[in-house]
């Protein structure tokens, strides 16, 4: 009873700090708004206009048809990433010379911002999903293929010299020594990737899309409705957070838990 009492007390604290955020914001756009006309109405979001978009955009469906294109456009190209990525850090972890000559140019690569592409995705693939989806691909694959090289480096070298003198062939030292070991930072690289992932499907989307959440951002953008834009950014934090604590967070208390830490 008192552990429980005390997750609700933290709920309680934790919903008036964002009730008191919104009615600030609130104030604020009254204040700047009606009262002292600093800002025009269109300039500045407000909770209200915010909460009554969100509301149109449930009504006429709109919402639910962006989210599930999106959705599925970013799971099919992380997945891509993923198995790409895991496949470039693997040969950078097997060979010292191609991740001498291959890993500052990944490294680049990774920095590089993923809108950079957007004009190759329309040249090879026109203003098509292929396009969205190399964007995807292109933009989160590199980060997952460094995190997957370094996680494998991390081992410690002796774990590997004691299953190698205990008998242990090349498979079994990856999937019982070397795999289980760097899991925890190829999960980290993997979430870092799932983050490129959604910032390149909002760059493919906004430009090419013809459904999806970014082709909603850059349509209340072009109406001058920022209530809207507003909505879908809150719309993408909160399906960013709810997919970053189902997954990965479950995974990684998973692994605090197997390795005796949580």
């Amino acid at each position: 009873m008192p552990v429980k009492t005390t997750q609700y007390k933290e709920l309680i604290k934790k919903a008036g700090i964002y009730i008191s955020v919104l009615l600030l914001w609130q104030i604020v756009f009254y204040l700047a708004t009606d009262v002292l006309g600093i800002w025009k109405p269109y300039m500045f979001p407000n909770p209200l206009g915010v909460l009554h978009t969100f509301g149109n955009l449930i009504g006429n469906n709109t919402l639910f048809i962006a989210v599930g294109t999106s959705l599925r456009r970013v799971f099919l190209g992380y997945l891509l990433s993923v198995f790409i990525g895991g496949l470039l850090g693997l040969l950078l972890y097997r060979s010292k010379f191609l991740d001498e000559a291959l890993r500052p140019i990944f490294l680049g690569l990774q920095t590089l911002p993923s809108i950079c592409w957007l004009p190759f995705a329309i040249l090879w693939f026109g203003l098509s999903e292929s396009a969205i989806l190399f964007v995807i691909v292109i933009g989160s694959t590199f980060s997952i293929a460094i995190a997957v090289e370094a996680g494998m480096k991390s081992v410690n070298p002796l774990y590997v010299k004691a299953g190698r003198t205990m008998g242990a062939g090349r498979l079994k030292l990856f999937s019982t020594i070397i795999l289980p070991d760097s899991l925890p930072h190829i999960v980290v690289g993997l979430k870092q990737g799932w983050s490129f992932s959604w910032r390149a499907l909002m760059n493919g989307e906004m430009l090419s899309a013809t459904r999806g959440l970014g082709q909603i951002l850059m349509l209340g953008r072009d109406l001058s409705d920022i209530n809207q834009v507003m909505c879908i950014m809150v719309v993408i934090i909160v399906l960013g957070i709810t997919i970053d604590y189902l997954l990965f967070g479950l995974i990684e208390t998973k692994m605090r838990k197997n390795r005796g830490l949580g």
